[in-house]
């Protein structure tokens, strides 16, 4: 080393003083170069071959560690590898810790699939639960009927998906949920499930995927099974089926693998197609942890892993392998490529390098392989493993490279023993090693954790300490002796067969029972399901191989084709209707994507409107221009008669000589196919949005503005139809009588047939009954009701418990009353009530109930609303419920029938025949008949019309949205302002014809004219002078 006090000479004169300043402010300056440095600096040197010198360095660096002993860094605490540095800790020499923290070795440790969302979604929902958050009441569970599940298959083929969905659905049977499968085909496995004692629908495929012929709303959740059910998602994401707990359980990688050519080609159409439906899905269900990487682009947010598949089990049962004079052993690793797999790999190389010892020796037995399974295709690894080998001084052709893209079923069946060389702590069981396992080769693998779960050292395979190779070359030396396989590692071989063909059943069922616990909103009157851990060790441990003994040759040949194939003709029928050469499948697959149609419908509506146009500019044309009084006469009659001009269609036509009509309340396209179309039916549409097209529906919104608010929309359900039809009801409905019935009722075959309504039209005509209310759905038999409940017992278990306690608090408030102590009694005489808003009344008797209604309503609201919808909850549901007053409403028109002294009367749905309830003479003494008089109602709206058109209530109030405010008042009001408006328009019609005398009076004489004398009088005159 040169003075520290001399500098580096410089080229170029300097001053001192300069030299000096530079010395103190740059004092590396101040040491001499080496001999190496300055002919870098200053000698001719290319910088290609300062490269390839800094690359040949570090190749010999790497090299010279791996042949160093002793590569593992030992840590003989007992304590586990933390997440983050486990991978570092365990296989990486400490000289090159420092290529690790600069990145060139990545072992994978941040590839983990971790749900936030929904794992917050369930804390959340969690914590949700636990605090009532009310003051007032505490909620209560009555578990009446069991919760109810659909599972949803393409079809009813033999494969594993199917025997794993049998396998949890016995453990959920059996923890008390309710199950029904739907299928698009039939197949095998159907008598599979009716030994389960599970029903079994097949769907009929006349129906166009985008009718839904189903009620889902009958069910607490839907599990959809695989890619090729994606037709069902047409209905699901339609109202009022959207906010339904759906799981999604996806087992293919082929839309995957496809979706990386749309997005090559630049199509995104059927991508942003494919998000909608993966948007829809409330958790979508992945089987492994590389599936959600694959899907990535179509996450959005409620991706899960729930591992565990009898699939490699299934594939290996049958298989047999043909014997071999070759030995050989498999490196398999991590389904995740990582940049530092190749020192994993280098590091097992040298481990198994004295398997060679006797490479040049006569000895040396020459039919022992190694095969690596790892890395790309497309990369330069298997020019890394022929480094690695040969500068191992391996034999020549004795390790070969294969990569993950390759066929590695059939490397796993050439293979005598499989080594997993994998470091890295996956979250799961590694897949690799079940194929492995499921043909029965014995495996060694290190200790991990999800491995040694699942592994028994030396009874279902070899563990080796992962921070110990040593170890490794003695298992290996044991497993192979004089040249084959020992026969205790080929029991161990068959007995890792016997364990893997029920391997992760148990991690599958409680994962999906955990699943479904967080994600389905029971209702009070479902009972909660057990506790997982109760079923039976015979169902909850292992795969029901028993049931599909029979039907493991009945199996399809190849799953995954058919699931490309199905993906091909879904890119066929795009092809075909959108007319275009690159376009590809819709959410519906006989019909246009959402957006396409919107334009057609655009396109129609303005060719539809020109049209009308042309053909008016030429009616226009031809017409006959009258006289300017025939037009102000035309006029004048059509401003007095415009009320009454507007035009009927036939369904009206039909309708009005009839003495019922019937309304069926509905809202979304989801419920169009439960609608009837004949003229007795009108449909009411709750929201613009849903409306039937080409019908004379009804639109509730525009009748009565309430229901452009889509809370009260929600909250009072199809209760709000009868608010929207009474509004002016002179306007829409001239029949004697008026009736509702839900398009649930039509989906559970329970709507009036043809005989039933023929019967009820007759008793209409007849007067049969007098002033009588007639259901035809029943409560003893409703779905939600399997124990018979009266009435009030019923109704608390729909509500939390707290039905009992609303009516008390509404009553209180309606009738101005402070203490209340019962309630109105509804008897248990062994007769029935009326459910589902399905019945008939008289129209003045349904105006007179809507009147009750209205004033009830309006007393809940004032009692629930403020916390309602703050916080989307309310008493009357144990969970965040935006129907929180529907339920309580759905009962009301028995309350009000039977204490106002109507006759009840039930019609069979079927037959038409006629029961009367809760007969007439009995109720003496029971009824609140001065509670639900006439007159007694009349005087309380009245006073709130009064209190409405005065303007004195201040803050949120319901009541003068939901109807017409009419009273005394009003009505004097209103003739009053009558009065004005004919006076104001009589005073403008005398003006008007003042205006007109004024305007045609003749102008006055200004002078007289005179007649001048004919000329002949003249010359006669003159001559006689």
């Amino acid at each position: 080393m040169g003075s520290l006090e001399s500098g580096i000479p410089s080229k170029r004169d300097s001053s001192a003083a300069a030299g000096r300043w530079g010395r103190q402010q740059q004092p590396f300056l101040q040491r001499n170069r080496s001999r190496l440095s300055r002919f870098f600096l200053f000698k001719k040197f290319s910088y290609i071959q300062l490269i390839c010198t800094m690359c040949v360095f570090f190749f010999f660096v790497v090299l010279f560690q791996i042949l160093l002993p002793g590569l593992v860094v030992l840590d003989k605490s007992d304590k586990p590898p933390s997440r983050r540095n486990s991978k570092k800790e365990l296989l990486l020499p400490p000289d090159l810790a420092v290529f690790k923290e600069k990145g060139v070795f990545d072992f994978g440790e941040d590839v983990r699939l971790e749900p936030t969302k929904l794992l917050m979604k369930f804390q959340r929902d969690t914590q949700t639960s636990s605090d009532d958050g009310f003051n007032l009441t505490s909620t209560q569970r009555f578990g009446f009927r069991k919760p109810k599940l659909a599972l949803v298959f393409a079809d009813l083929l033999a494969d594993p998906e199917q025997m794993k969905m049998v396998t949890v659905s016995n453990a959920l049977l059996e923890i008390g949920y309710a199950i029904e499968v739907y299928s698009l085909e039939d197949g095998p496995v159907h008598g599979v499930w009716q030994q389960m004692g599970v029903s079994v629908t097949i769907l009929e495929t006349k129906h166009p995927p985008s009718s839904c012929v189903i009620d889902w709303l009958t069910y607490d959740g839907v599990i959809v099974n695989s890619l090729e059910a994606r037709s069902m998602f047409t209905c699901f994401m339609q109202e009022p089926f959207k906010s339904l707990p759906l799981v999604w359980v996806i087992n293919e990688k082929t839309l995957a693998v496809r979706s990386r050519q749309y997005n090559s080609t630049g199509h995104t159409e059927l991508l942003t197609d494919w998000k909608k439906i993966f948007s829809r899905a409330s958790v979508v269900v992945f089987h492994d942890y590389l599936l959600p990487i694959l899907y990535s682009e179509f996450d959005a947010g409620n991706f899960y892993v729930i591992p565990g598949s009898p699939e490699e089990a299934w594939k290996a049962k049958t298989l047999d392998f043909p014997r071999k004079d070759d030995i050989v052993i498999s490196i398999v690793g991590s389904q995740f490529l990582y940049k530092g797999q190749w020192l994993e790999h280098a590091l097992l190389l040298q481990a198994l390098r004295p398997l060679f010892s006797g490479y040049n020796s006569e000895s040396y037995y020459s039919h022992l392989k190694i095969i690596v399974v790892g890395g790309e295709s497309a990369s330069n690894y298997s020019v890394a493993i022929e480094t690695i080998s040969q500068n191992l001084t391996y034999p020549k052709d004795a390790v070969k490279h294969v990569s993950v893209a390759g066929n590695v079923d059939n490397i796993l069946e050439s293979s005598d023993l499989v080594i997993y060389g994998s470091f890295l702590e996956e979250q799961s069981f590694p897949e690799i090693l079940m194929k492995a396992m499921a043909l029965g080769k014995p495996i060694v693998a290190p200790d991990l954790l999800n491995i040694k779960i699942h592994v028994d050292d030396r009874v279902t395979g070899y563990l080796f300490p992962k921070k110990n190779l040593e170890v490794l070359l003695q298992t290996v030396l044991e497993v192979i002796t004089e040249g084959k396989i020992s026969p205790l590692a080929r029991n161990i071989g068959l007995m890792g067969k016997a364990a893997v063909k029920d391997m992760m059943a148990p991690e599958t069922i409680e994962g999906y029972a955990v699943l479904l616990e967080n994600i389905l909103k029971l209702s009070s009157e479902v009972a909660s399901p057990k506790n997982v851990l109760t079923v039976p060790p015979k169902l909850r441990e292992g795969w029901s191989w028993h049931l599909f003994e029979a039907l493991m040759n009945a199996s399809p040949d190849n799953r995954t084709a058919r699931s490309y194939e199905f993906i091909a003709n879904v890119e066929r029928r795009w092809n075909h209707t959108s007319g275009e050469a690159m376009k590809f499948g819709v959410v519906n697959d006989d019909s246009f994507v959402y957006e396409i149609w919107e334009d057609e419908r655009y396109l129609q509506v303005t060719n539809s409107k020109k049209r009308q146009e042309d053909e008016e500019l030429k009616g226009r044309a031809l017409q006959y221009h009258g006289t300017w009084e025939e037009v102000y006469k035309n006029a004048k009659r059509a401003d007095r008669s415009k009320n009454d001009l507007h035009e009927r269609d036939e369904g009206e036509l039909l309708r009005t000589g009839q003495p019922l009509c019937i309304y069926e309340p509905y809202f979304g396209e989801g419920t169009w196919s439960f609608l009837h179309e004949y003229p007795l039916y009108r449909g009411v549409g709750m929201s613009v949005k849903g409306k039937r097209t080409g019908m004379d529906d009804i639109d509730a919104s525009s009748r009565l503005p309430l229901f452009n608010n889509p809370y009260y929309r929600d909250a009072l359900g199809d209760f709000g139809a009868f608010f929207a039809i009474s509004n002016k009801i002179d306007r829409l409905h001239r029949n004697a009588w008026i009736g509702f019935q839900s398009w649930r009722a039509t989906a559970r075959k329970e709507s009036l047939s043809r005989i039933a309504e023929n019967a009820l039209l007759n008793a209409i005509r007849t007067r049969k009954h007098g002033d009588a209310l007639y259901f035809w759905i029943r409560m003893d038999k409703d779905p939600r009701n399997p124990l018979q409940k009266p009435f009030w017992s019923f109704c608390d278990s729909i509500n939390a418990g707290n039905c009992r306690f609303a009516f008390n608090e509404t009553l209180k408030k309606m009738y101005s009353v402070k203490n209340l102590d019962s309630l109105p009694p509804m008897p248990e005489d062994g007769d029935t009530w009326s459910v589902m808003q399905s019945w008939a009344l008289p129209t003045r008797s349904f105006l007179e109930f809507v009147m009750f209604s209205r004033m009830f309503v309006d007393s809940l609201d004032a009692h629930m609303y403020e916390e309602h919808h703050r916080t989307n909850r309310c008493y009357l549901s144990l969970t965040k419920d935006k129907h929180c007053y529907s339920r309580l409403l759905e009962l009301l028109v028995n309350v009000w029938a039977y204490h106002s002294a109507r006759r009840i009367v039930y019609v069979d749905p079927a037959t038409g025949l006629m029961q009367e309830q809760h007969i007439q003479k009995n109720r003496r003494g029971k009824m609140w008949v001065q509670w639900f008089q006439y007159t007694t109602l009349k005087t309380m709206d009245e006073d709130l019309a009064e209190e409405a058109d005065s303007d004195r209530r201040v803050g949120h109030w319901i009541w003068p949205w939901t109807g017409e405010v009419v009273w005394r008042g009003s009505l004097e009001k209103e003739r009053q302002r009558k009065n004005v408006e004919k006076e104001e328009k009589k005073k403008r019609s005398k003006d008007k014809l003042n205006r007109m005398r004024n305007r045609n009076s003749r102008q006055k004489v200004i002078g007289k004219y005179v007649k001048p004398p004919p000329e002949n009088e003249t010359v006669a005159g003159n001559s006689t002078l």
